[in-house]
């Protein structure tokens, strides 16, 4: 069996092992792929695994011996779906492989808004805690996240690591999802979304992109929040419109913002978040910690080894 990955770099950069992948078959490993590397690569191949390679229709129709395709993420819109069942190509993929590395990067955003770390400790380095006057040196209040109220948008598995987080700093947890008789953890309340809004110190979006939720945040949903409050995506870069947010940090009319995602990856030079204040950006990795991409990795061969088997784990074609 031949079986090609498409993208492998930033699953595996050099620190994981492809051996478990190699013992299934005949393996061949790209770093990155470009649309015209994919059709003399995945030419001879039954199986294909890819991370953000796209394969429409067009080029699946031009993959005869393909029986299968892994995706390497959780999202699966990088792959035709109904293009891939009509020609009777199993599609798989890898969810909840890490809820608590994004879940761990939410509060990392959440405490460099908080604490300051960072600035503080450049401002250190930089000689001003040495010509302070006192003992305790401040660059500007900082804040307790205990008695704050976080507002989470979509209840999966990453939300629901960052409540147990939340509740753990002592935080009142508003949750809203499309099911509003969704089951919550003692500590947690369903609220209307407009009521999250208004409400919360703190919104971290967790729901997917979808037509309803294109620019959820925009200058009206904005315009309802805190000025005090602090906005976390690490979901989708389309959750965001993102000038109406750089707007808003940029007159205060919003406090800070972190986010793991943007519209368009890597940005464009001119993507107003970039040169926005009281934001910081981390470049999608919130999801790559080493045990997390190990992580995917050993689901993704779990995923292979029952296709071989004639049990299909994880379809979602």
């Amino acid at each position: 069996m031949k079986i090609v990955v498409l993208d492998g770099y930033t699953l595996n950069p050099g620190d994981l092992d492809w051996q478990p992948l190699t013992a299934l078959g005949e393996l061949s490993v790209y770093e990155r792929s470009d649309a015209n590397d994919i059709l003399s690569r995945g030419q001879d191949a039954e199986v294909i695994f890819t991370n953000k390679t796209p394969l429409d229709e067009s080029l699946l129709r031009q993959l005869p011996k393909l029986k299968y395709i892994g995706i390497l993420a959780t999202g699966t819109n990088v792959v035709d779906l109904a293009a891939a069942e009509k020609l009777g190509i199993i599609v798989t993929n890898v969810p909840a492989y890490g809820p608590d590395a994004v879940a761990q990067m939410v509060f990392a955003h959440i405490l460099h808004a908080t604490q300051q770390v960072a600035q503080h400790s450049a401002a250190v380095k930089s000689g001003q805690w040495s010509q302070s006057a006192d003992f305790c040196f401040t660059l500007s209040p900082l804040q307790s996240l205990k008695g704050k109220t976080i507002g989470l948008i979509g209840f999966g598995d990453i939300a629901k690591v960052v409540a147990q987080i939340a509740l753990a700093f002592g935080m009142q947890v508003r949750v809203n999802t499309r099911n509003s008789e969704v089951q919550l953890p003692l500590g947690c309340s369903w609220v209307e979304r407009d009521e999250l809004f208004a409400q919360s110190d703190i919104i971290s979006l967790h729901c997917p992109l979808t037509a309803d939720t294109q620019e959820l945040i925009n200058a009206s949903t904005l315009d309802c929040m805190k000025p005090s409050a602090i906005l976390i995506n690490t979901a989708r870069g389309g959750l965001v419109d993102e000038q109406a947010l750089a707007n808003a940090l940029n007159s205060d009319l919003l406090a800070f913002a972190g986010v793991d995602v943007l519209s368009s990856e890597p940005p464009a030079a001119d993507n107003p978040l970039l040169s926005a204040k009281n934001i910081s950006i981390s470049p999608h990795n919130a999801w790559a910690t080493i045990e997390a991409r190990q992580n995917l990795l050993n689901i993704a061969v779990d995923n292979l080894s029952c296709f071989i088997k004639g049990e299909i784990k994880h379809r979602v074609n």
